[in-house]
């Protein structure tokens, strides 16, 4: 077998939300640069066809059906990734519900619990899981990825926003605690970007005339490199 070339040859990346949208890019881009890629998503049939792209470009991939709510099996992916690679590279919390845009007083109570969850919540679980397999790494580097609406107060976005806001001070908190260690932390903010979740929530919009998933998909390449 080749061994893989490329400016991430030989690194291990965990990346969520990655059988669509800025997860597959960034997933792809990944590959190409020589990483195996672990994907995490809910639809088996859609993280076989980011593998078979991921296969396409030369690359490798370990498929991992996920729900992120199911917050014990994260830690036995944790324990998997120990045992098969004894170390994580880079892993991009990338996974995002976007919940029901609305007036903050007519949030269905269930509807909020779930966006929390997995926009906070499970990355919350990441960081507790991954944090060592990080620290085993040479170069440990973890990204998440922010939007606008989480330090920019928007009417009507509600769940998101609060999701996405309490996302970047944990994600700022956790980066301070890492500061003598060998793990870099970034949130990344790709701005506008044409995603299933971007159509959801401005339905009218023209995504042809947008930034694509990967357009963007460099935006993480960068921190996983510095």
């Amino acid at each position: 077998m080749t061994e893989p070339t490329g400016r991430l040859a030989g690194r291990i990346a965990l990346i969520t939300g990655a059988s669509r949208g800025i997860g597959a890019a960034v997933a792809r881009r990944f590959a190409a640069e020589g990483a195996h890629v672990v994907l995490v998503a809910r639809t088996v049939g859609a993280l076989e066809e980011v593998d078979d792209q991921v296969k396409a470009l030369g690359g490798t991939a370990t498929l991992v059906p996920l729900d992120l709510q199911e917050f014990d099996k994260i830690d036995q992916m944790g324990a998997a990734l120990y045992e098969r690679f004894g170390r994580l590279d880079i892993l991009v919390g990338n996974a995002g519900h976007l919940g029901s845009l609305g007036p903050m007083s007519h949030q269905d109570p269930k509807v909020f619990k779930r966006v929390m969850e997995t926009n906070v919540t499970a990355n919350y679980r990441l960081i507790r899981s991954m944090e060592p397999l990080l620290k085993l790494a040479p170069a440990g580097r973890a990204m998440f990825t922010a939007c606008a609406a989480g330090h920019e107060a928007i009417a009507y976005w509600s769940a998101y926003a609060v999701s996405k806001a309490a996302l970047e001070m944990m994600v700022k908190t956790w980066g301070a605690e890492l500061t003598k260690t060998r793990v870099k932390v970034a949130l990344v903010d790709p701005g506008p970007v044409a995603t299933q979740l971007r159509r959801t929530a401005f339905p009218g919009e023209d995504q042809s005339v947008m930034q694509q998933p990967d357009d963007v998909a460099g935006l993480f390449l960068d921190e996983a490199l510095v």
